[in-house]
């Protein structure tokens, strides 16, 4: 990942119904979420949806594909992924259990956890 890429997606995180948003569609998983349930469980309006998740999209942490009539918005991972790597590139030195990853109330390193083999 690029500098101006990360920037991207930082800036796109660093505002707090984005920030929401996306947390939502990581614990959505794969499946995703409709913008109508995401804007639903925010109580966000249509159009202020819409013009974050575009800046989602923009940033390469979201993406979109209809199913029938339905818009379905997902995390997209590998993004967050790159993002995450991109952090924690030159974390390590030599110690890699500095770069370990556990979320809050867990005593088991996260599964997404950056790896610094």
């Amino acid at each position: 990942m690029e500098s101006n890429d990360a920037l991207l997606a930082l800036s796109a995180l660093a505002q707090e119904t984005r920030l929401e948003i996306f947390r939502r569609l990581v614990r959505a998983g794969p499946a995703g979420e409709t913008a109508g349930l995401i804007a639903a469980a925010l109580g966000t309006p249509a159009p202020t949806l819409s013009f974050h998740l575009k800046e989602l999209e923009r940033a390469h942490l979201v993406v979109q594909h209809r199913e029938s009539r339905n818009i379905i918005y997902a995390a997209r991972y590998e993004g967050m992924r790159e993002l995450l790597g991109f952090l924690m590139e030159d974390c390590c030195g030599g110690k890699p259990e500095i770069c370990e990853f556990k979320p809050e109330n867990s005593n088991e390193p996260s599964a997404c956890a950056p790896s610094c083999a």
